[in-house]
């Protein structure tokens, strides 16, 4: 009985079946393909790394003629991969666009650590200068492509000797090798990042051991990577045999893990989270949307199959018999569901992830899919049972009444206001039923969607247009010096800059790495921790405190959150760091953002006074790795027009020109946060269809199926105009649901999430307000309301009551 009546069935309701079909599959697609693209881009930075033998440390010692082969010969040591820190250029790209990675000065590199994936192409003959890889964003950048050819400029020799050459302002004048494109390649090391970069080109050892000093010149030095055996687990034996073999205590050792591998896996953890956020709300709103179908369907079938009832269908059958047909449909759903969600990974996993994605373009994730292309049918035919169920017992004893309209009446209001209560929030019964929570679900999500989003997106915009957020508090920056050499007077110079009218503070910053021992149990790592000097020059800059206060003697010190976290400590504690020739015991005064480096992100380092930089780098190799100065600006200052006069001032100050005073570097989660930025954007319009559908069904599917209610009623003289009313009423009162349920929620919900990206960040949380939605969604909802119960309430005004009574 219940094949025959599903061939039955698939003859007359093909068309409501198929449209079912792909309803299932275009919100599966999007559902699918938003968890795995989720999935892909959570673990992307897990996969790469598992692929290339990445690094542990960066070892950067800074010193021409250091001893690598002593440091290689070390136990702790499984390879050691050296590069000079200088470059080379690319013709037709300025230096400053840096592009040019290090060269690699051994075969090492590339081979038994930070062994890429090739993308595409191969890997260039370590053996052969005129051959090169690049990452892809470098194709992207400069429209180029595998094979093509490029000039790699050198220094001169007389270039590379002296100090006060900047390749970023001169050109380089010594050898131009050509050179051809043969693959491009993804590491840990050697990948693209989201923020200000296009690309960069990787030279083989082979131009290193043929131009080496034209790329080293005499005074030059080399840094190395080192992959240590026992990883992370042998760094602290590996710092204590550097000090021995160097006899520095000083040198700045890079925590791969800490500095790269934890911040870059963070981002990816917030851009799945988003993506993962938008699948599952695309899911709860696929829910709702084939919940109606799927409702209107069975409620249609159910009293067709009251007369097979009759001749003896069991009502397992019956139940049975209804949901067949939406089963199949969904079968058929899923399937193109998984086709499509399959064809979209061609672009996911998105913003950052995609940068480390060691095996870009098409890719199919069969826990995903397959569980999806099973579940899909599986929760379709639980949701059509359930509700053939359902109706099969309303049918039998009566619909759900609403305490709402009941009071309505028994209050005695309008006869509209009553109607449309019941139409609003009581399903009915028999051919009249009308599923009426999709419709109040749907318009609680729609308002709760648009809100929230709303919100969250006011918090993004607030970030992004407010750089304090992060703790940069200045617009300008300048290099002072390097490696214990001052390349200026800086307090002559930092004097006069002090005293222009548009600067508001200036911090005069040397900067150190300051080695913290282990604080845990036996072979766990130490920290690095960066070291800034806070001394004002004039009035400070504005320091953003997360908690507590700048530290104001030789004994204190300011952690930044990340710092904190790893060394396991908060304010009031203390902590133990060496810098020089002995340690220092310092207590945290405070938790606050510090500025960006070279050498350090926004949320890693300290902040030390001048007298406890002393203390705490006395007796080192270098003064100062870096010295810099922040420079804060009054509020509408033009600043190309202070920055060149500062220039200008800065030059007569030294005597010489070249002080160069540039932006800050760009903070890559503030340009993360904008790259998923339209996500709740794109699901709050989601949300918002998903209500008009849902309202706008629930009043034309009211007035169709209680045409005979309306026609009594119209009978017993209800006017016209009062059945649109009542069909007003039924608008206003889902709308009014959802501005109740959903305006809170909304706010609620978008403010817990921006303070989730806030932590994850991390930065400062200013609750956010989206003015604008506020005063808009109540009455932007009540008017879109009533807009879709304009045609249902001309329909129930222009009702035949004759014919429809007859009918009935």
């Amino acid at each position: 009985m219940i094949s025959t009546w599903l061939r039955l069935e698939l003859r007359r309701r093909w068309r409501s079946l198929l449209v079912l079909a792909l309803l299932v599959a275009f919100a599966g697609g999007t559902v699918l393909a938003s968890l795995a693209g989720a999935r892909r881009g959570d673990t992307a930075i897990d996969r790469l790394a598992a692929r290339t033998l990445p690094l542990t440390i960066v070892v950067l010692p800074n010193q021409p003629g250091f001893d690598w082969a002593a440091v290689a010969a070390l136990p702790e040591v499984e390879t050691l991969a050296r590069f000079p820190v200088s470059g080379f250029g690319v013709a037709g790209i300025p230096n400053s666009a840096e592009i040019a990675a290090f060269p690699p000065a051994d075969g090492n590199v590339l081979n038994t650590i930070e062994r890429p994936v090739v993308i595409e192409g191969r890997m260039a003959d370590p053996a052969r200068a005129d051959e090169v890889v690049v990452t892809s964003q470098f194709l992207t950048a400069y429209h180029k492509k595998v094979g093509d050819r490029l000039t790699l400029e050198l220094m001169s020799a007389e270039q590379a000797s002296s100090d006060d050459y900047d390749p970023a302002t001169e050109p380089m004048k010594g050898p131009r090798v050509p050179a051809t494109i043969v693959g491009v390649i993804r590491s840990p090391w050697f990948s693209d990042k989201i923020v200000g970069d296009r690309g960069v080109v990787v030279p083989t050892p082979g131009l290193y051991a043929t131009y080496k000093e034209n790329i080293l010149g005499p005074n030059g030095y080399v840094n190395a990577m080192i992959r240590l055996k026992d990883g992370r687990a042998g760094l602290e034996a590996f710092r204590r045999d550097l000090a021995v073999v160097s006899k520095r205590s000083d040198i700045d050792i890079w925590d791969w893990e800490l500095k790269w591998v934890t911040p870059a896996r963070n981002l990816n953890h917030f851009e799945a989270a988003s993506l993962l956020a938008f699948g599952l709300a695309a899911l709860v709103a696929a829910i709702v949307l084939v919940g109606q179908s799927i409702a209107r369907y069975t409620a249609a079938t159910m009293v067709d199959l009251r007369q097979l009832r009759a001749v003896g269908m069991t009502p397992r059958q019956a139940v049975a018999a209804a949901s067949a047909g939406p089963f199949l449909a969904a079968l058929a759903g899923s399937t193109l569901a998984v086709v499509a969600a399959a064809v979209a990974s061609i672009w996911l996993p998105i913003g950052a992830a995609a940068l480390y994605e060691p095996e870009p373009g098409f890719d199919i994730d069969w826990l995903v899919l397959g569980g999806g292309w099973l579940f899909i049918p599986l929760l379709v035919l639980a949701g059509t049972a359930a509700t053939a169920a359902l109706l099969r017992r309303t049918g039998e004893h009566g619909g759900r009444r609403s305490a709402v309209a009941m009071a309505a009446s028994r209050a005695g209001l309008p006869v509209p206001f009553v109607v449309g209560a019941r139409f609003a929030l009581e399903p009915g019964r028999g051919r009249s039923a009308v599923p009426v929570r999709p419709a109040l679900f749907g318009a609680v999500a729609g308002v709760f969607g648009v809100l929230a989003a709303f919100t969250f997106s006011a918090g993004v915009n607030d970030a992004a247009e407010h750089p304090i957020r992060f703790g940069q508090a200045y617009q300008l920056q300048t290099f002072l010096g390097f490696n214990g050499q001052e390349f200026v007077p800086v307090d002559k110079v930092l004097a006069e800059v002090a005293k222009d009218p548009d600067v508001i503070g200036v911090n005069d910053g040397r900067i150190a790495v300051a080695e913290s021992p282990p604080a845990g149990a036996a072979g766990e790592p130490g920290v690095s921790v960066t070291a800034y000097t806070f001394r004002p020059v004039g009035r400070p800059i504005n320091v953003l405190m997360l908690d507590g206060r700048l530290p104001s003697s030789a004994q204190e010190i300011a952690l930044a959150p990340a710092s904190a976290s790893q060394l396991g400590v908060k304010v009031g504690d203390r902590v133990t760091l060496g810098g020089g020739q002995k340690t220092t015991r310092l207590t945290v005064t405070g938790i606050s953002f510090l500025p960006m480096g070279p050498h350090n992100d926004y949320s890693d380092g300290a902040w030390v006074t001048p007298a406890g930089y002393d203390a705490l780098f006395g007796g080192a190799h270098y003064p100062f790795k870096f010295h810099v100065a922040e420079v804060a600006l009054r509020p509408g200052a033009d600043l190309e027009k202070v920055r060149a006069r500062l220039t200008a001032v800065a030059a007569k100050a030294a005597g010489r020109p070249g002080v160069a005073f540039t932006d800050p570097l760009e903070i890559q989660q503030a340009r993360q946060i904008r790259d998923v930025q339209a996500l709740p954007l794109l699901l709050a319009g989601f949300l918002a269809l998903l209500a008009l559908g849902a309202v706008g069904h629930a009043l034309a599917t009211a007035v169709r199926r209680r045409r005979h209610e309306v026609a009594v009623l119209r009978a017993l003289g209800m006017t016209r105009w009062q059945a649109r009313w009542a069909i007003v009423t039924q608008a206003t009162l889902l709308a009014l649901a959802g501005l109740a349920f959903g305006v809170p929620l909304g706010l609620a919900v978008g403010r817990t999430l921006w303070r989730v990206v806030a932590d994850i960040m991390p930065l400062a949380y200013v609750p956010p307000v989206a003015v604008w939605a506020l005063l808009l969604v109540g009455p932007l909802t009540l008017l879109l309301a009533n807009l879709l119960a304009a045609w249902p309430g001309r329909m129930a005004g222009q009702l035949r009551i004759g014919h429809v009574l007859r009918a009935e």
